[in-house]
């Protein structure tokens, strides 16, 4: 199983984006996804959740303008974030509850990418 991460980059403040996490490999089911993020000099953090039956859950920093949300035919998790903050610069990396062909249930992680907001 591999997560593949995309969007990231550099953002003016006040502005929007949008995160991917595709999940590819012997998938059987995509449980829970959740997305992180590691500011500079912070632990990282998780900012959003969502479950299989599409219950969503986020950190309060982040409340109203975060949202997570699935599309299962594609196997993706996406992050849209709005009203963008310098302090939302951090690495985001996406995580997922899979139960492969092969019975296995395990988190796995994606790659990291990089949002830079600048004021």
């Amino acid at each position: 199983v591999q997560l593949q991460a995309s969007g990231g980059g550099s953002f003016q403040a006040g502005g929007s984006l949008r995160l991917s996490c595709a999940a590819s490999g012997r998938i059987s089911t995509i449980n829970r996804l959740g997305w992180y993020r590691r500011a500079p000099g912070k632990e990282r953090e998780l900012v959003a959740l969502i479950t299989d039956g599409g219950f969503t859950n986020y950190t309060d920093s982040v409340k109203g303008r975060f949202t997570i949300s699935r599309d299962n035919a594609k196997n993706t998790v996406y992050l849209q974030i709005d009203s963008l903050r310098p302090e939302d610069t951090a690495v985001y990396r996406c995580r997922a509850d899979i139960s492969t062909t092969t019975r296995y249930r395990s988190w796995f992680w994606g790659q990291g990418t990089l949002v830079t907001v600048s004021s």
